[in-house]
């Protein structure tokens, strides 16, 4: 299990109906409970209400993944590339299912949907595993 310090960057895969398998953005804020528990907040989720700040939640350590490394914007995928689309203030895991142009078609099989996004919306899929960032067809496991 990896560790995390105050104000470090770091991704939160949620597991809830309609977000299982999407990682949203957040910031460290306090190690809780020996590392076992983290307190984050989010970088674009915020709280409901006349007044409102980014959401901060206490979220277990396995919930939470460092952010993955900077890689230049590809110019292109190929079909059936595995990417992540940021969509509704997170990163979705998803296959390229086809492309027109510079708009790409990809499918979610956490959701069963099929959605479009253009290429600057996309990013190259990399796993979490063993403390070590590796694109996903290298992984034994999924995170």
């Amino acid at each position: 299990m990896a560790e995390f310090a105050e104000g470090e960057l770091v991704e939160v895969c949620l597991k809830e109906d309609g977000y299982f398998g999407s990682f949203f953005e957040a910031k460290v804020l306090s190690k809780l409970h020996d590392g076992t528990f983290y307190e984050v907040e989010y970088k674009n989720l915020i709280t409901e209400g006349e007044n409102p700040q980014p959401l901060v939640e206490t979220i277990s350590a396995d919930d939470i993944r460092p952010m993955p490394p900077t890689l230049p914007q590809p110019s292109t995928f190929s079909l059936h590339e595995k990417v992540d689309a940021f969509d509704l203030d997170a990163w979705w895991y998803g296959e390229i299912y086809g492309y027109d142009g510079e708009t790409y078609y990809v499918h979610f099989p956490t959701t069963k949907h099929l959605c479009e996004y253009p290429l600057q919306s996309l990013r190259k899929h990399l796993e979490f595993v063993d403390g070590e960032w590796v694109p996903s067809a290298m992984s034994t496991r999924r995170r």
